[in-house]
């Protein structure tokens, strides 16, 4: 079983093996960086799906399942920035995709108008606003990480998406 995940960030590559390891004895897993042809910070639930969407089908090429797997920010009005953040997954098996999603938290007002007035990404907010000085902060615990004092990190995060994505696939004749 050969998996290509649209993405070489070590916590999505390494997330989809902790995900499908128990599955696949003979399991091969590859991170393969694709486009996600949508922007850099996707600030709808919209725009991250297709993100996944696009990644998962960006990546399959020469495997059995692809996955795409997209971050991104959500308006919610009761939220203290008004956006949630969250995650997108998508498995592709070269003709249906299977979705799901992680949980949502808050991030920091500051944070978002940031993102939304200079147009940068999340891990770029961050930094300018001095909650982190990683410079890809999705490579290392993540947002959640850092709101959560590290209970919770990225990958954890991604395995909760991924584990309802994997909902979806294995329950696919309930939906057809």
């Amino acid at each position: 079983m050969k998996i290509i995940v649209g993405s070489k960030n070590p916590n999505k590559v390494e997330a989809v093996r902790e995900v499908f390891a128990p599955l696949f004895p003979e399991l091969e897993v590859v991170g393969f960086e694709v486009s996600s042809d949508i922007s850099d910070q996707p600030l709808s639930m919209s725009e991250t799906i297709r993100g996944a969407m696009n990644r998962a089908k960006n990546a399959f090429h020469g495997c059995d399942f692809s996955i795409g797997i997209e971050g991104g920010l959500m308006e919610v009005p009761e939220s203290p920035g008004g956006h949630m953040q969250f995650e997108a997954c998508i498995l592709h098996d070269g003709k249906s995709n299977y979705l799901g999603f992680s949980g949502a938290f808050a991030v920091p007002k500051d944070v978002i108008e940031t993102i939304k007035i200079e147009g940068l990404n999340l891990s770029d907010a961050l930094k300018k606003h001095g909650h982190t000085d990683h410079d890809y902060i999705g490579h290392d615990q993540g947002l959640v990480g850092i709101l959560t004092k590290g209970k919770i990190d990225r990958k954890a995060y991604t395995i909760h998406a991924l584990e309802l994505m994997l909902a979806h696939y294995k329950s696919k004749d309930i939906f057809s």
